[in-house]
């Protein structure tokens, strides 16, 4: 099989190319990462030195593939299937890369911040770093609730690198800061999201990894599958 897809099934950033992945049925192989073993995951660390993931290996076109949205688009571009994960419109792909970027840097970023201190010593932790971040999601919150309403997707009528984006942030950021009740917009917009098959099939392949996440009493009953 020509493409190897080097992720870990409870990273985040992971789940994002997992889904545009799903969604068109591409094939590839698979290949869980263990971060904590260099020896183990020789192979990867050759590809990407600086330990990041997920990384695409293209065999059949002798490329790598680093960060997530570069990845997305390599394959809508190589690997096309029945979902376009950036819009033919050039105006609606300006807006799909826009919001993509929103996701990355307003939502993932400010969540893994609050994890990653959760997860700290007691004497490192930064308290005012997690109130930054908290308040970075409440504002992205409200931003987005603008942003959706009276909308099914991020951008226009279809299903978008934004919203594969969306999927994991929110999916993690709403067990860290939860979303308010003047929220609809954007609870219904996260219903539409995990009803998707291809997040489905993520978040089930996830859920034997659930009991090492830091937040893990915090997942709703809903996505603990047997």
């Amino acid at each position: 099989m020509s493409l190897t897809f080097f992720y870990h099934p409870l990273a985040s950033f992971c789940w994002k190319v997992q889904i545009a992945l799903y969604e068109n049925d591409t094939p590839f192989t698979g290949s869980i990462v263990n971060l904590g073993d260099k020896a183990g995951s020789a192979q990867f660390f050759a590809l990407a030195p600086m330990g990041k993931m997920p990384v695409l290996r293209d065999e059949s076109r002798n490329r790598t593939v680093p960060e997530t949205s570069i990845i997305i688009e390599y394959l809508d571009r190589h690997y096309p299937g029945r979902q376009r994960m950036l819009p033919l419109d050039a105006e609606l792909r300006l807006d799909a890369r826009l919001w993509d970027r929103f996701f990355d840097l307003y939502v993932q970023v400010p969540m893994q911040k609050i994890v990653a201190d959760h997860m700290r010593p007691a004497d490192a932790k930064d308290p005012a770093g997690v109130a930054d971040a908290t308040a970075t999601l409440r504002k992205a919150y409200d931003v987005l609730e603008q942003q959706l309403a009276g909308r099914t997707w991020v951008v226009g009528d279809e299903f978008t690198i934004a919203d594969a984006a969306a999927s994991p942030a929110l999916f993690y950021s709403s067990m860290v800061v939860p979303f308010a009740e003047t929220h609809a917009h954007l609870m219904q917009y996260f219903d539409r999201l995990v009803a998707r098959d291809a997040f489905k099939r993520v978040i089930r392949e996830a859920g034997p990894y659930f009991q090492y996440y830091p937040f893990r009493e915090r997942i709703p009953a809903r996505f603990l599958f047997e």
